[in-house]
Parts: structure tokens; C-alpha cells; sequence
């Protein structure tokens, strides 16, 4: 996997480890910035490309914007 790339709008990364799931928690500067990585290739092809091979069941994606 590619380390050190650059997403654009991001502005954080979280795991969160529990013992049914293991997820990751972006933040980005804009619901635009989070919906162009969700299509972009790094994150189609090589994140979840990557995973599958270690996922029991398909990837459960949400995108939630703040106030």
C-alpha cells in the first residue's frame, strides 16, 4: 500500500480498534473533498484493493458532514 500520499481536503486520520470491527475515521475540510477520495482510484483500487483479501464481509462506507 502507498504511504505518505497526499489526499486532498484531508485533515485527519483515526483509527478506531474495537474488538467486532476495526474502522477508519477521515476528517476532511469539505463533503466535496471526502466524495472525490471515496472515487478516487487511491481509494477504489489500492485501499480497499488491498483489504479485501482480510475483509469477512463488503466494505461499509458512510459519509457524514457536521455543524
Amino acid at each position: 500500500m502507498r504511504h505518505g500520499v497526499c489526499i486532498s481536503g484531508a485533515t485527519s486520520k483515526e483509527p478506531l480498534i474495537r474488538d467486532e470491527a476495526v474502522q477508519v475515521l477521515h476528517g476532511f475540510q469539505s463533503a466535496t473533498d471526502a466524495s472525490a477520495y471515496l472515487d478516487s482510484e487511491l481509494f477504489t483500487q489500492v485501499v480497499v484493493g488491498e483489504l479485501a483479501p482480510l475483509l469477512l464481509t463488503a466494505t461499509d462506507v458512510r459519509a457524514y458532514d457536521t455543524v
